[in-house]
């Protein structure tokens, strides 16, 4: 009733501002792009040994994991992963297969690491993707880079920005539910912590006491509990594959889901969304829930 499509719909070419804003930002809706990317030099460059040679010692933020879920609920807390920093060479080598961790390894602190900590590649890619930044009438607050194994996986959230996210090889595995989804899906509040190593390589989870509590959804899409959560049935989820060379287009406020396979590399940027009409109806229905819910 509201208009979601069935399906990522495609399109085989760069939009103009114009249409990109009236058909795709203004009714918040999805779409996988092709062709948009097609002459970032990135697409040939970003191989192993180019990134080595590029990148190699440079020391950088990865988020090291006992499970690959990091920003995620578990044992009842909010816990983050270890923010490791490892030379980008010593990363490769465990993404490769060339040294062996019972650990998981990510590339994917935001806060624009893709200019912060790897500006030796921003040249084989984009400051900003031309065409949103004129139908949005603003650059991008952040630009990142991600790169990591295929058992490091995003748990469900959503962002307040418009997400443009580009596959430079690999490919990435999202689940999405638009906000109108917002009822159906369970928020509850929890305690924030952090993985931290101990003395014998083991994972600790260690609280921040001194940090409020976090909202943040426990349900794992892939496989829900719906004896604990039976409203998410009535949620209608969509599934994408974004290929190398593809990019998607992620609404603000959807909820999202991400996989990848191994050794995937991708490059995101983040618009700021504009808090308009559409947010005050998420706001509206977000408090019309959690009001439901309490009575």
């Amino acid at each position: 009733e509201l208009g979601w499509p069935d399906s990522i719909p495609y399109l085989d070419r760069p939009p103009s501002p114009l249409e990109f804003y009236r058909e795709w930002v203004s009714p918040n809706k999805p779409c996988i792009i092709r062709n948009a990317i097609s002459h970032w030099p990135a697409l040939k460059k970003w191989t192993s040994a180019y990134l080595r040679e590029v990148v190699g010692p440079k020391v950088v933020s990865v988020a090291v994991t006992p499970n690959g879920y990091a920003d995620a609920v578990f044992q009842d807390r909010f816990v983050m992963p270890e923010e490791r920093q490892m030379p980008f060479m010593d990363f490769l080598d465990i993404v490769e297969k060339k040294v062996t961790s019972p650990n998981v390894f990510y590339v994917q602190k935001q806060c624009s690491n893709l200019t912060e900590e790897f500006p030796e590649l921003v040249c084989d890619v984009q400051p900003d993707i031309p065409w949103m930044s004129e139908a949005l009438g603003k650059k991008p607050d952040a630009v990142n880079f991600w790169l990591g194994e295929s058992a490091a996986v995003t748990s469900l959230h959503k962002d307040h920005y418009e997400n443009l996210y580009c596959v430079v090889s690999g490919e990435k595995y999202f689940l999405l539910h638009p906000p109108s989804d917002r009822p159906f899906i369970p928020y509850e509040l929890y305690q924030p912590a952090t993985y931290h190593v101990s003395e014998d390589g083991s994972f600790e989870i260690v609280d921040d006491k001194t940090a409020e509590k976090v909202p943040w959804i426990p349900l794992d899409p892939l496989n829900p509990d719906l004896e604990l959560y039976p409203e998410y049935a009535q949620t209608k989820p969509l599934q994408c594959t974004v290929k190398a060379g593809e990019m998607l287009y992620l609404p603000s406020l959807w909820f999202h889901h991400v996989q990848q396979s191994h050794g995937c590399i991708a490059v995101n940027y983040w618009y700021d969304m504009e808090y308009d009409i559409k947010y005050s109806y998420y706001q509206l229905l977000d408090c019309l829930t959690k009001t439901v819910k309490m009575l």
